[in-house]
């Protein structure tokens, strides 16, 4: 019986869990959870270098590194706490990059299935063609007599 109940108050546990914004938000938000790894990260070096037999104070006063150390995890509490707040960013897919590529492949495709406007724009990028009437200024060679080629 006790299994039973102890399943039971897991499955419960479980979806308290699911309904908890806090959770579903560290569960779905990357830059939330890079933030707060960030934040145990330097906490915990910071946390070993007080702890290496010096006196707190004065570790805290004369070490650079420790300092630094605190100052990032507090400033990734910082990040997380207000990304808390802010709720999840929206990603934008696309934009301006995007519409830029569709542009020109419907227009690569428009100049490949359009004749007419393939020819307006060769004639804008290379000028347009002239047409001549090819007329020639020499006359056409005499035929060769017959009798004089079989000599």
């Amino acid at each position: 019986m006790a299994a039973k109940d102890s399943i039971g108050r897991a499955g419960e546990a479980a979806r308290k869990a699911q309904r908890n914004r806090y959770l579903q938000r560290l569960i779905e938000d990357e830059d939330l959870r890079g933030s707060l790894l960030t934040a145990y990260g330097a906490a915990r070096s910071a946390y070993g270098r007080m702890s290496n037999g010096k006196p707190a104070s004065k570790a805290i006063f004369e070490d650079r590194k420790l300092q630094r150390e605190l100052r990032e995890a507090a400033n990734a509490l910082r990040d997380a706490s207000s990304s808390l707040k802010e709720g999840p960013k929206r990603r934008r897919r696309g934009g301006l990059g995007r519409s830029l590529m569709l542009l020109m492949i419907a227009g690569a495709l428009a100049m490949v299935l359009s004749e007419g406007l393939r020819s307006k724009v060769l004639d804008l990028l290379f000028g347009a063609e002239e047409e001549f009437d090819y007329s020639s200024t020499t006359a056409p060679a005499e035929p060769a007599p017959v009798g004089a080629a079989a000599s």
